[in-house]
């Protein structure tokens, strides 16, 4: 009581209420950015850095949290599991992979040993939560994981003459019709020998089941299917699948006669002068596409309410060389594109570009990355903010 009687005496009624309220422009809104130096740069840095990205906060672009990285891992995406507990970060140099317990302050990156996995790219996790699955593009297979102990359950390959996992990147699973869409992307050494296909797996078993070209060319076409990504809700099941050196847009509808998927292209970014179109996003409503391409730097945002069959193009924003992963605010009224594609020229801009979306046009550009030499890899928001549940 005399403490209480203390802190009346200590502050008037007015004073008291500005403590006790919320201030104006403190607001802030946190995001994981994985960075690593540009090249040239000595001496080489990597490591995590928890930024602010709200444009209405006054810690708006600085630093909060730096978390060192081993100088050669070049980390390169940052998945959570389903529940946001743990954090996954996939790694294209010495260590496939790394998971970092969320829900423990500090956050420390473990490394978990994956000899079967050379330059990890994606992972994605069952509905349940136990299991995840990981493409390794330098060793043509994909993991898969317990999700609860991180360890390897068994590994996915090749299993028979007309399906196969060459390079694979972009993957995506649709648990309520048991599959899982794999890409065959790049070899990673030198980006040359290009795929054409994605291969379609039976998540339970882990059966490779086909093989389908996205492309009307002869083979080998060298589009390079990047990601793919299941349209959340969809009915029927549909996921969307870009080719990088291709630059077009494929959809992949769920067949339930012959339980395979249909393929189509649906539309195509050359006509717009985009190219290597990479990350694919949805809004909330899952009535809006955000698709990134790295050169020259965009984000795209189609309207796919009407059919999602037929997405179009509302606008294409500029943002800078190498436009890669997105995130949006919580409110969807900012969408915050990372700069930057594995260090390539014109592709690495080094920024992170903010953009309006209800204005559709840039509100801000955050430097603090590039003006150190550094390039960031990938931008995720940290667990309070996230609510993307298509990756």
């Amino acid at each position: 009581m005399k403490t209480r009687q203390l802190i009346k005496a200590a502050c008037s009624v007015l004073a008291c209420s500005a403590l006790l309220s919320p201030v104006p422009g403190y607001a802030e809104i946190l995001a994981m950015v994985n960075y690593e130096s540009k090249p040239g740069q000595t001496p080489r840095r990597e490591g995590i850095a928890i930024i602010d990205v709200d444009p209405a906060s006054k810690s708006f672009a600085k630093i909060l949290n730096d978390i060192p990285l081993p100088d050669d891992l070049v980390a390169h995406h940052i998945f959570y599991n389903k529940d946001l507990s743990k954090a996954y970060i996939t790694s294209l140099g010495n260590g496939a992979l790394h998971v970092m317990d969320m829900t423990h302050v500090p956050y420390r990156p473990k490394k978990v040993d994956m000899p079967d996995c050379k330059v990890a790219e994606d992972v994605v996790f069952s509905k349940d939560n136990k299991t995840w699955y990981m493409t390794c593009m330098g060793s043509s297979n994909v993991i898969v994981g317990d999700a609860q102990t991180d360890k390897q359950i068994k590994v996915i390959a090749a299993d028979s003459e007309n399906a196969f996992i060459r390079y694979p990147h972009g993957i995506s699973i649709n648990d309520d019709i048991d599959r899982i869409m794999v890409t065959s992307t790049v070899r990673p050494s030198d980006l040359g020998d290009a795929g054409e296909t994605v291969t379609v797996i039976e998540a339970s078993s882990g059966k490779v089941l086909s093989s389908h070209k996205l492309s009307d060319k002869p083979s080998p076409s060298g589009v390079s299917p990047v990601e793919a990504v299941f349209l959340p809700e969809s009915n029927p099941p549909m996921a969307y699948i870009d080719t990088m050196f291709g630059g077009a847009l494929w959809t992949g509808t769920w067949n339930a006669g012959n339980k395979n998927f249909d393929f189509q292209q649906v539309f195509d970014f050359n006509a717009v002068k985009q190219g290597v179109p990479l990350e694919i996003y949805f809004n909330d409503k899952h009535d809006r596409m955000y698709i990134t391409t790295a050169n020259p730097g965009y984000l795209n945002i189609f309207d796919i309410s009407q059919s999602a069959q037929k997405p179009a193009l509302m606008k294409a924003i500029p943002t800078a060389g190498g436009a890669h992963h997105v995130v949006l605010t919580p409110d969807e009224q900012y969408a915050i594109v990372q700069n930057s594609f594995l260090n390539l020229p014109d592709m690495s801009d080094g920024s992170i570009t903010v953009i309006d979306l209800n204005k559709q046009e840039v509100k801000a550009t955050i430097d603090t990355f590039k003006k150190q030499g550094l390039n960031p890899n990938c931008i995720i928001m940290m667990p309070k903010w996230h609510h993307d549940v298509a990756h």
